[in-house]
Parts: structure tokens; sequence; C-alpha cells
């Protein structure tokens, strides 16, 4: 098992885009991956916020 290779350890993080008049919110933990959409900035950040609040992030990244 010389050749086997552990899975990389992502970081936490919490992430927002506006891709196309829809507001996505990506958490990233653990290494697993979360997106939920919303149609209102307002809820996407307002979610966003409490994902970051709960990782004990310091921001969110807006891509």
């Amino acid at each position: 098992m010389d050749n086997v290779v552990p899975f990389r350890k992502v970081a936490a993080r919490v992430e927002v885009a506006e891709p196309s008049g829809e507001w996505f919110v990506r958490v990233i933990e653990n290494d697993q991956e979360l997106t939920r959409s919303f149609e209102l900035e307002s809820f996407a950040l307002s979610y966003a916020e409490g994902q970051r609040i709960r990782l004990g992030l310091h921001r969110i990244t807006r891509i």
C-alpha cells in the first residue's frame, strides 16, 4: 500500500455567489460540501453569517 495517498483535509469555509440572479451559499466542512440557493441576497447573507458563526470562521468568501 505504498501508493495510497490520503485525502487532503479541506479547511472549513463559507462562500457566497450570485452567478445569474440567484444567490448560492456553499458551506464546506469536514470534507463535505453543502450548497443552498436563495432568491434574496439578504436571506443568503443571513444564512452564510449563521454558518460562519457556527464554524467559528473570521469571514465569508464572496465569489
